[in-house]
């Protein structure tokens, strides 16, 4: 077996429905875990599970079961309340388009800041910078404010600054939803290039064709559980039985 390269024990996290909470007297005396917190809910706990290098895992699950909350947590964004996630290399996320991007900056700028964020010398974007711009296919914009650029060349811009990382685990949202049909299977056909020359992926979708596409192995997670670690099409087939299939 390969070596770890995410390793969750025991993994939770809470959120507050409210701003507003109430909390009583013996509340405040009693132990972290036995505490009531009113207005609190768990998008999941007691997540278990390993990836190791080179694998392509896709995330499952109806909206609001914290597949997005979870590639954030590895990713460092935000912290758990309960456990922990272990991350044994660098990670490329493209998470949030707007991450790391400021409005005001042009296109031009931003590329070297977030590029810079996430690592990359000056030098080394030098280097990259014409085939991060013709990757987008956004050259005509660059010295155009980020904050009127539509949402799909933001999308470009992000991928084309993301996929030139060579963080050995990419972390991929939803955001490839976002734009035309063309560049999203020109993305594709770069995370199959990175796939192949074997890096690991952290995949949320709710497409089951991309799905089926680059991942082996699935996490369902589901009434705040990892309900089933399985191969991706045996995941599929289960979420699919649960809520998608017309019962009887």
């Amino acid at each position: 077996m390969s070596v770890p390269m995410i390793s969750a024990t025991n993994l939770g996290i809470r959120f507050r429905r409210s701003k507003s909470r109430r909390r009583s007297f013996k509340d405040l005396f009693a132990g972290r875990t036995r505490r009531s917190r009113p207005g609190e809910f768990w998008a999941f706990r007691n997540l278990n599970f390993t990836v190791h290098a080179g694998e392509a895992i896709g995330v499952v699950g109806r909206n609001g079961q914290g597949k997005s909350t979870l590639l954030k947590l590895v990713a460092g964004v935000i912290l758990p309340d309960e456990g922990g996630v272990e991350v044994a290399a660098g990670v490329a996320p493209l998470i949030e388009i707007t991450g790391g991007f400021v409005n005001d900056l042009s296109v031009r700028d931003n590329v070297y800041l977030t590029a810079g964020l996430h690592g990359m010398t000056k030098a080394e974007i030098n280097a990259r910078y014409d085939e991060i711009i013709d990757f987008a296919e956004i050259r005509d914009f660059v010295d155009t404010p980020y904050k009127h650029l539509s949402s799909g060349m933001k999308v470009r811009i992000a991928f084309s600054v993301i996929a030139q990382l060579d963080e050995p685990i990419m972390l991929v949202d939803e955001v490839l939803a976002v734009g035309d049909k063309a560049f999203r299977e020109k993305c594709y056909r770069r995370i199959d290039e990175m796939l192949r020359g074997g890096r690991t992926l952290f995949f949320v979708s709710h497409n089951e064709r991309d799905l089926r596409r680059f991942c082996t192995r699935g996490l369902y997670l589901d009434k705040g559980a990892l309900q089933m670690d399985g191969p991706i099409g045996e995941v599929l087939d289960r979420y699919n039985a649960d809520y998608i299939t017309p019962k009887s």
